[in-house]
C-alpha cells in the first residue's frame, strides 16, 4: 500500500512540501515486498509466484492552526491491492483516529477535522490497515505511521521572571555586568526562524546595554554616581524570527539601584559657628549640637567628632549620635561666668569607613571652629565646703552651739545671704540655726548611747532673691560623757562543785559599758568592803576587764547550803568614775572527778549514787510491792479469832507485839483513848469474866457519878489503884498506856544518829578511792570533816 500526501497547500510552501515529500519517500518510508510460495495445482506443470504487495508510506505533516472552512487534507493511505473496485476497506486507528483524524474507507483519504497545536502535542501516532470487505480479512499487514504538526510563529518571545529588581555599586567601571535576563519562545527551535530570539534596548540608553543574544545588561557609562541619580528603569525586548520584519516580541522592565559608596567626604556647612551656654548649665548635661553633612549613606556616612585644640577642650566634650550622626557637645566642668567668659573650639569631623579605591578624593574629614560664649546667670549662694561635719556632747543644755555654716553669693552683686534649716525629716527639728551668721544650736538634750550622730540639711538663699537656694548637707556627731555604769556582760551561772579545792577558779567573769571606749575602756572589780570577809568565796581582778571567782573552802555541801550570793563591785576608768553592783548567783552541785557536774538538787542522793533512773523504779516497786504484803498480813492477822484463855495453864497477858517504833498518842491498838478523853465511857467497863473479882464492884450510879465529877488524871489514878489493890488479876499493860510522853532519860540515848556529830581525829579521805560502791559515804563523812574545819 502507499501512502501519499497532498497537505502542501499553502503556496509559499509548495516547494519545501515537494522536497519534504521527497525526504519522506527517501528516508521515512520503505517497500515490503514477500514472495509467497503456493502449492503445484495437480495438472499444472508451472508454478506462478505472485509477490505480496505492502504499504508504501511516509510521515504526513499537518500544519497547526489551520483557520479554513473545510477539513485539513493530511494524506492518502493506499493498497496494491486495491483494484478501484471499492473491495478494499481502509480502517485508520490511534491518537485522534475517528475525532481529529477521519479516513475515507473506500478512497484511504485523511482529512483533520480540528485546528492543530503544536504546543499541545507535537505529532500523533496512528495504525492503518486494508481489509476485503467481502471476507472482513486484511490484504496487508497493520502498519503505524506518524502525523506531525507543523510548526507556524504563533508565539512571542515571553520573559517568565521579569520584571527584576537588582542593583550595581555606583561608580562602576563601564561593561560592569549588572543582571542577564532570558526570554522563553514556545515555537519549535529546530525548524526555521520562529523561536530564535534576538534581545534589545528600548529604554534605558545610554546608561545601560544589553547582548543581542545572551541578554546580559551591562553599564555603558564610566562613573555613574549614585548621588546625581539613584534608580534606573531600562526596559528590554525579545524578537524572535532571529529579529526579521514579521517576527514576534515580548519585553520587560529592569529596575536598577545603585548602591552607595564612599565617595564623598563630609563636610560642615559653615566654618565658624557660635554657641550660648548659660553659667548655670549642669555638668554633664548637652549644651549644643554640630553636624558634618555627607552624601553618602548608611555606613559610609558614619561620623565620629572630635575636639583637636582649643581653649575649652578641658571644660568640654564631645560625643557622636550614632542615629542623627550629630556632634553633642557636653559640659566636662561648671562654667563662672566671672571668671572666663567664652571658650574656642576646633570641631572635627571624619567618616569612620573609608574606602581607599576612593581617597583621591579626599580627605574623608573637615574642621570647624566653634566659639562658645558663656551667659552670666543670677546664681544661689555657694557654700565653702561642699559639706560640714560637727560635734556636741552628750546632755549639752539646750541651745548650746554646734558650728557655723558659710555661704556667699557668686554673683558680682554679692547679695546678702539667709540660712535656714531643711525640716524634712525629725532629725532637722533637733537643731535651729541663726539665720543671718549660720550658726547652729542644739533644741534638745541628746543620750549619744541612744543616737550618735545626726545628718541634717542647712539650706542658703539670698535675701533679694529667695528662689534661689542651695543646699549642704551637715552632718553631728554627738560626744560621749561617762553618764553609764558598767554592768556584768551577761546573766552568769555559777556553779561550784561539793569536792573543790581551796584557790579554785570557778568562774571568769566580764563587763560592759554603754558609753564610749574612751570612757570605759578599763573596768575594776572588787567585792564590797563594807561586808565581812566572805569565808566561802573570793574575787580577783585580772587587770584585762576580767574577773576570777575563786573558792576559800576545800568541800561544799548541797545539803546544808546549796545556793550562795556573793555581791560584786564594777568600776569604770571614766572621768568621773562610775560604778556599780551586780550580784552573782552560785550553785553547789555534784561533780565527777573530772569536774564535769552530775546533778545540782540537794534530794537526788540515789542519781549521785549512780543509780540509773530503771534501777530507781525497779526499787520503788520492790518496796510498793513488800508493803502491800505486809498490809495484807496485818489484815489476815486481825481477821483471826483467838480464844482468850486455850488452857487454864495458858494465862497470858494482853501484850500487843509491834515490829516498829510507837506512834505515840496514834497508837490505839492497845488502849482506846477515847476512854480517858470521854470519862462517861468508864460506865461500860466491864470485868474479867475469866476470874472471879473478891472486890465488889463500885454501883454504876457511884461510878457515874464519880466520873462526872474528876479529870483524866484522876481516873487514871483510881484505876491504878484498883489495879494494885486487886490480887486476882494480873497486872495488864493496857491499863498502864498514858496519853503523854515521859521525861528525858539521864542516861542519855543510845542511838546512832547524831554520832555523826561527835568530833573524831580520823581521816576518811581513803574512802574515795574504794570505788563508786563507798562514793556517797566518802562524801557525806568528807563533808562532816569539812563543816567541822570551817
Amino acid at each position: 500500500m502507499r501512502i501519499t500526501s497532498t497537505s502542501c497547500i499553502c503556496p509559499v510552501l509548495v516547494c519545501l512540501c515537494f522536497v519534504q515529500r521527497c525526504y519522506g519517500a527517501a528516508h521515512h518510508g520503505s517497500i515490503k515486498v514477500t514472495r509467497n510460495q503456493t502449492k503445484q495445482v495437480e495438472g499444472e506443470t508451472e508454478v506462478h509466484h505472485r509477490p505480496k504487495r505492502g504499504w508504501v508510506w511516509n510521515q504526513f505533516f499537518v500544519l497547526e492552526e489551520h483557520m479554513g472552512p473545510d477539513p485539513q487534507y493530511v494524506g492518502k493511505l493506499h493498497s496494491n491491492s486495491d483494484k478501484g473496485d471499492g473491495s478494499v476497506k481502509y480502517i485508520l486507528t490511534g491518537e485522534g483516529a475517528g475525532t481529529i483524524f477521519i479516513i475515507d474507507d473506500t478512497t484511504g483519504d485523511i482529512h483533520s477535522t480540528k485546528s492543530l497545536d503544536r504546543e499541545q502535542k507535537t505529532h500523533y501516532v496512528l495504525h492503518a490497515q486494508a481489509i476485503d470487505r467481502r471476507t472482513n480479512k486484511p490484504l496487508e499487514p497493520e502498519s503505524e505511521f506518524i502525523i506531525k504538526v507543523q510548526d507556524i510563529n504563533d508565539n512571542a518571545p515571553k520573559f517568565t521572571d521579569g520584571p527584576y529588581i537588582v542593583t550595581v555599586p555606583e561608580m562602576s567601571e563601564m561593561g560592569t555586568s549588572v543582571l542577564q535576563v532570558t526570554a522563553t519562545d514556545a515555537d519549535d527551535p529546530t525548524y526555521g526562524n520562529s523561536a530564535r530570539v534576538v534581545y534589545s534596548i528600548l529604554q534605558g540608553q545610554p546608561y545601560f546595554s544589553v547582548d543581542p543574544k545572551t541578554g546580559v545588561i551591562r553599564t555603558a557609562l564610566h562613573n555613574m554616581d549614585r548621588e546625581a541619580r539613584e534608580h534606573y528603569s531600562v526596559v528590554i525586548q525579545a524578537k524572535d524570527m532571529a529579529g526579521q520584519v514579521g517576527g514576534l516580541s515580548g519585553s520587560t522592565t529592569v529596575n536598577i539601584t545603585l548602591t552607595d559608596v564612599n565617595d564623598n567626604p563630609p563636610r560642615f556647612p559653615q566654618k565658624h559657628y557660635q554657641l550660648y551656654v548659660p553659667e548655670s548649665a549642669q555638668v554633664g548635661s548637652a549644651v549644643g549640637k554640630i553636624k558634618a553633612n555627607d552624601a553618602d549613606t548608611g555606613s559610609n556616612a558614619d561620623m565620629k567628632y572630635t575636639i583637636i585644640n582649643g581653649d575649652g577642650s578641658g571644660v568640654f566634650s564631645i560625643s557622636t549620635d550614632k542615629e542623627t550622626r550629630e556632634g553633642i557637645l557636653s559640659l566636662k566642668k561648671p562654667l563662672n561666668y566671672e571668671k572666663k567668659k567664652s571658650y574656642t573650639l576646633n570641631i572635627e569631623g571624619a567618616n569612620t569607613h573609608l574606602d581607599f579605591r576612593f581617597s583621591h578624593l579626599g580627605p574623608f574629614k573637615d574642621v570647624t571652629m566653634l566659639k562658645i560664649i558663656v551667659g552670666d546667670v543670677d546664681e544661689p549662694p555657694l557654700f565653702t565646703m561642699p559639706s560640714y561635719v560637727m560635734e556636741v556632747y552628750e546632755n549639752a543644755k539646750i541651745g548650746t552651739a554646734v558650728g557655723t555654716v558659710t555661704a556667699q553669693d557668686p554673683d558680682t552683686a554679692s547679695s546678702l545671704v539667709r540660712y535656714f534649716i531643711d525640716h524634712n525629716t525629725e532629725e532637722d527639728r533637733y537643731f535651729t540655726i541663726d539665720a543671718s551668721t549660720g550658726t547652729i544650736k542644739t533644741a534638745k538634750i541628746f543620750d549619744r548611747e541612744e543616737t550618735p550622730w545626726y545628718n541634717i540639711t542647712v539650706a542658703a538663699s539670698e535675701i533679694d532673691n529667695p528662689g534661689l537656694v542651695s543646699h549642704v548637707p551637715v552632718g553631728v556627731r554627738i560626744l560621749d560623757v561617762n553618764d553609764n555604769p558598767p554592768e556584768l556582760a551577761r546573766e552568769y551561772d555559777v556553779v561550784v562543785c561539793e569536792n573543790a579545792k581551796p584557790g579554785q577558779v570557778i568562774q571568769t567573769i566580764t563587763a560592759t559599758d554603754k558609753d564610749y571606749s574612751a570612757n570605759g575602756a578599763r573596768f575594776h572589780f572588787y567585792l564590797d568592803e563594807r561586808l565581812s570577809l566572805n569565808p566561802n568565796f573570793t574575787l580577783r581582778d585580772n587587770e584585762d576587764n576580767t574577773a576570777s571567782i575563786l573558792t576559800r573552802r576545800r568541800r561544799y555541801s548541797r545539803t546544808t547550803q546549796d545556793i550562795y550570793y556573793l555581791p560584786v563591785l564594777i568600776s569604770d576608768g571614766g572621768v568621773p568614775p562610775l560604778s556599780s553592783s551586780s550580784t552573782l548567783t552560785i550553785r553547789v552541785c555534784a561533780c565527777e572527778r573530772d569536774g564535769r557536774v552530775r546533778t545540782c538538787h540537794s534530794e537526788a542522793f540515789l542519781s549521785s549514787a549512780g543509780l540509773s533512773t530503771g534501777a530507781l523504779i525497779a526499787i520503788l516497786l520492790c518496796v510498793v510491792i513488800l508493803l502491800a504484803i505486809v498490809v495484807l498480813f496485818i489484815t489476815l492477822r486481825r481477821s483471826k479469832k483467838e480464844p482468850l484463855i486455850i488452857s487454864e495453864e495458858d494465862v497470858r497477858e494482853n501484850v500487843v507485839t509491834y515490829d516498829d517504833e510507837g506512834g505515840g498518842e496514834e497508837d490505839t491498838e492497845a488502849f482506846d483513848i477515847t476512854a480517858l478523853r470521854n470519862p462517861s465511857a468508864a460506865e461500860e467497863l466491864k470485868y474479867r469474866r475469866d476470874v472471879r473479882p473478891e472486890v465488889k464492884p463500885v454501883p454504876r450510879h457511884h461510878l457515874s457519878s464519880s466520873l462526872d465529877s474528876i479529870d483524866v488524871q484522876e481516873f487514871i489514878k483510881h484505876r491504878l489503884a484498883e489495879a494494885d489493890l486487886d490480887p486476882s488479876v494480873p497486872p495488864y499493860d493496857s491499863l498502864q498506856t498514858y496519853a503523854y510522853e515521859g521525861h528525858r532519860s539521864e542516861a542519855g540515848s543510845i542511838s546512832s544518829l547524831d554520832s555523826a556529830t561527835t568530833h573524831s581525829d580520823q581521816d576518811y579521805n581513803y574512802l574515795g578511792d574504794w570505788g563508786p560502791e563507798f562514793k556517797k559515804l566518802a562524801e557525806l563523812y568528807g563533808e562532816i570533816e569539812s563543816e567541822r574545819t570551817t
